[in-house]
């Protein structure tokens, strides 16, 4: 079911969840090829998105109303939560136009965190919420779920929001990045594309990656959407 490679075990929480989508797995395959251009890179991450979002909000509550069809009266079923996109900057906001389609009404919030390259670990720049929260549920957007520092440090910041549901979508994660975030927010259900090899070590010589990149992964996906170089 899942797509993992054989350096270490994936983690196996019910709160994990992989899709089987052939159209995932294909678009998926695209999306990691080093010759995909920053075009084709975006319209797959939105893609991408629309297919696992689809499954993250399979269960959102509904509320029953009265309608009126061209033909009869009926009752239909309609969302009953406001529902928070919160994308992680920058590669996150790639993924918010996906989802808008899905759920126009849905509230879109910033929190700006990002990973020092050095550390690895998150840096707060950014955050506009309100003093109350003004959803019932966030959905965490982020293509790469590498060492999970972000996802958790947006997380926490919801947290003492005081949203108390959240998921976290994204396409490709390590196992690192999985039980750093499991273990920081059980609760918080994890909806993937593929659960990837393992990151990259720290770097012991000149010609060696860079320290937390997801193997085999996109490579940067914020670089890859936006067009800006890699180096």
């Amino acid at each position: 079911m899942t797509d993992t490679a054989n350096h270490q075990p994936a983690p196996c929480q019910d709160h994990v969840l992989v899709s089987d989508h052939a159209l995932v797995k294909h678009k998926l395959a695209l999306l990691r090829d080093v010759g995909t251009s920053s075009f084709q890179f975006r319209a797959l991450v939105r893609e991408l998105a629309t297919l696992l979002a689809y499954e993250a909000t399979s269960d959102l509550c509904l509320v029953e109303r009265d309608i009126t069809t061209p033909l009869a009266r009926t009752r239909g079923r309609f969302l009953a939560e406001q529902i928070g996109l919160v994308p992680v900057l920058r590669a996150g906001l790639g993924m918010v136009e996906a989802v808008w389609e899905l759920i126009p009404d849905a509230q879109v919030w910033h929190i700006g965190v990002y990973r020092d390259e050095e550390t690895l670990e998150p840096i707060y720049y950014y955050n506009k919420l309100p003093e109350t929260p003004t959803v019932d549920i966030c959905l965490v957007l982020d293509p790469m779920l590498a060492t999970g520092g972000t996802a958790v440090a947006t997380i926490d910041t919801l947290k003492e929001w005081g949203v108390g549901r959240i998921r976290f979508i994204g396409i490709v994660a390590a196992p690192e990045g999985i039980r750093a975030l499991s273990e920081a927010h059980p609760d918080v259900d994890i909806y993937l594309a593929a659960i990837d090899d393992h990151l990259t070590p720290a770097p012991s010589g000149p010609d060696d990656l860079p320290e937390g990149y997801i193997v085999p992964g996109l490579g940067d996906a914020g670089d890859r959407q936006f067009g800006t170089k890699q180096d």
